[in-house]
């Protein structure tokens, strides 16, 4: 609050202060000086004596009121002297509570300008009125002086009518308005319009310390004074977190060895692209590559080095397509390029060419000379489709041609390839067969405290025991099964056994959570609630022990529809986490806005945690700030799991406690693991 004025200086000002004021020594309220370099009072009139508890002038002159001030009060006084410094003629008019002799006391004060001979800042001060508020308001005024948040009442022309110290404290000037806080001038007429009575958004705003992310809820009102419309408005900065949510979303579409687009980005802007191209008339390409004999390569040399070639291949292919054309990394060693500019089928057959040249070049790996060469499939648009995951599906059929037809070689999709779709089609009516005659079981993967290590959950995963090919992995039949609808059908399936089983643990002792996935097609449908209530009530189960899994894309619209069917869920006693967090559209806004319990980690993050660890660490805090707790997936390693211990995450999954196992399997471990201490 500035530099300490000497104690000779102090005498000085207050042998001033008792003579220049000495005329109003005897009014009947309290007057005084307050010091706000040295946090003193200078000059007191007799009737202050009473309000601050003290026997005499000099005992009050003499106290330290820094002692047992607090931060948002010395904040405050701190903000007094820059408005003084600034304007002479300002005044406040404020309750405040003194606590002299740790007593208490309310008053109505008035707080202006007082500058000493010196040319000093000091504060007059005012009691107007002991103040007689009931309870609560007189502990609502407290708040506002101490609260961290921002609180600002704003009139319905945009001029400030009121703020709280906190709020003060951000803006260049009492003054400041609507349109000079707030950068985004669609925030500004939304409340100048005043469409909606309540406005919600985290937006970019001016403060004394720069631009700053603030989320911020606007609620219509009316000012108490005049009667007029006006916006109340609390923000809480986020800039942190902002600036951590833009990184995780980077990563989310980004690939984090190359720092290529990933699959993510592809189905978004990819698809944008192919549009727009479409729109004007052309034509284009999907370009899918895989590297040949790509695994000899981490057999023989290891990860790091087959890592090193992946970046390498990367490089090349930034480097050949560096004229605004797309290239991704799929994962593993699949990349895909996107050509939007109208090629004839010899200028496609020289890029592919070249790529194919480019790629195959010799490179220098752990001071060995390394090779790879590329398969690669060609599908066009619009002749072999106009939908980005059917073109992808398209050049990659071309791509495993070409691999057929000896490696290092290209194909373009033809219908003579359409034999895979046959083979999908047959597939979905096997799928339709295989749910008809029960053939779909639920496994369960251990959910394990960080802390005990012991189960505390469990996830259920769908498998499929085929009568004649045995056990069918997931990612086999359940991109059909997503793609033809059937994901609905089998989610009821899968929760069925997840609450039988649920109850059964239950009833043997083991009171643990069961969580379970809804795809967003399940998710979508009207009888969604009334179906799952229908399957918990009628086979014994217990919601509220019972986890619905639901990916960000859910939540993406940000809809009634969605809202009130999550609240319903909730309502009857179901827990609702998102699966897969910080891989799709990660928002601060579904924290708070929606009835979310859990965030699951992507295993993802997970297995690339020397470059995720802050994204990992932002996660579990965000989480702690509102609430949630947090479940890593994918845990496969002993130093993965001791670095989630050292940011507190509450749970966590994955092949080093458990692969997903069967029912009976999973019944066993858990009868046999210790007891959890009482």
């Amino acid at each position: 609050m500035g530099s300490i004025t000497s104690a000779k200086s102090l005498e000085q000002d207050r042998a001033s202060l008792s003579q220049s004021l000495d005329i109003v020594e005897n009014i009947r309220y309290p007057l005084w000086v307050f010091d706000l370099d040295n946090a003193c009072v200078l000059w007191c009139n007799k009737s202050s004596l009473a309000v601050w508890g003290a026997d005499s002038k000099d005992e009050l002159l003499g106290r330290d009121m820094s002692a047992n001030m607090s931060l948002s009060v010395a904040k405050r006084l701190a903000q007094y002297k820059v408005d003084f410094t600034n304007n002479e003629n300002i005044q406040f008019k404020e309750i405040w509570t003194l606590h002299p002799n740790d007593e208490p006391t309310t008053f109505d004060m008035v707080f202006s300008c007082f500058k000493l001979d010196t040319g000093r800042v000091c504060m007059f001060c005012e009691v107007t009125n002991q103040s007689d508020r009931d309870p609560e308001s007189l502990r609502s005024a407290e708040a506002l002086l101490h609260t961290s948040v921002n609180i600002s009442l704003y009139a319905a022309s945009g001029e400030p009518l009121y703020r709280n110290p906190a709020a003060r404290s951000n803006v260049h000037a009492a003054s400041a308005t609507l349109e000079q806080h707030f950068s985004d001038q669609k925030i500004v007429n939304q409340l100048r319009n005043a469409v909606k009575d309540e406005v919600s958004a985290v937006t970019e705003v001016n403060t004394v310390n720069g631009p700053r992310w603030n989320d911020i809820t606007a609620r219509r009102c009316l000012d108490a004074v005049t009667g007029d419309a006006a916006w109340l408005i609390s923000e809480v900065d986020v800039s942190r977190l902002k600036a951590t949510e833009e990184q995780a979303q980077f990563l989310a579409e980004h690939d984090t060895l190359t720092r290529l687009p990933n699959r993510n980005y592809v189905s978004i802007y990819f698809q944008t692209r192919i549009d727009r191209h479409l729109s004007l008339g052309n034509s284009g390409e999907l370009i899918f590559i895989d590297l040949d004999n790509f695994k000899d390569v981490n057999d023989s040399l290891g990860h790091d080095a087959g890592d090193q070639l992946l970046i390498e291949v990367s490089e090349r292919l930034m480097q050949m397509f560096s004229n605004g054309n797309s290239v991704a990394r799929l994962g593993g060693d699949e990349f895909l390029i996107l050509l939007t500019s109208d090629h004839d089928q010899t200028d496609i057959e020289k890029t592919v060419s070249q790529l194919i040249h480019v790629i195959s070049k010799p490179m220098v790996i752990q001071e060995r000379e390394v090779q790879v060469t590329p398969s690669v499939g060609v599908a066009l648009f619009p002749a072999d489709g106009v939908n980005i995951r059917e073109l992808m599906r398209h050049a990659d059929l071309a791509m495993y041609h070409a691999k057929d037809i000896g490696k290092n070689n290209f194909s373009y999709f033809s219908k003579d390839l359409s034999d895979a779709v046959e083979s999908r089609m047959s597939l979905e009516a096997e799928l339709r067969s295989a749910l008809r005659n029960d053939e779909f079981v639920a496994y369960f993967q251990p959910r394990v405290d960080v802390g005990s290590n012991l189960i505390v959950g469990a996830e259920a995963l769908a498998r499929w025991h085929h009568p004649k090919r045995g056990m069918i992995a997931p990612n086999v039949f359940i991109p059909v099964c997503e793609e033809s609808g059937l994901i609905t059908e089998l989610g009821k399936v899968i929760f069925k056994q997840s609450v039988i089983a649920q109850r059964n643990w239950s009833e043997q002792g083991h009171d643990i959570r069961m969580s379970v996935n809804l795809s967003p097609l399940q998710f979508a449908e009207d009888e969604l609630v009334d179906e799952l209530i229908r399957i918990v009530e009628s086979n014994g189960g217990n919601a509220h022990r019972i986890e619905l899994e639901i990916t960000e894309s859910v939540l993406l619209g940000n809809d009634q529809y969605t809202i009130d069917k999550l609240h319903d869920l909730v309502a009857y006693g179901f827990q609702i986490s998102i699966d897969d967090f910080g891989t799709g559209y990660s928002n601060l806004a579904y924290l708070h806005r929606y009835p979310i319990k859990c965030l699951k980690i992507d295993r993802s993050f997970i297995q690339s945690m020397d470059t995720a660890k802050p994204i990992i660490e932002l996660i579990i805090s965000m989480a702690k700030l509102f609430g949630l707790y947090v479940v890593a997936e994918g845990v496969e390693e002993e130093q993965q799991l001791a670095l989630l211990r050292t940011y507190q995450c509450h749970e966590y999954q994955g092949f080093l406690f458990e692969k997903p196992i069967e029912l009976e399997l999973f019944t066993n471990i858990l009868c046999n693991q210790p007891k959890k201490a009482a």
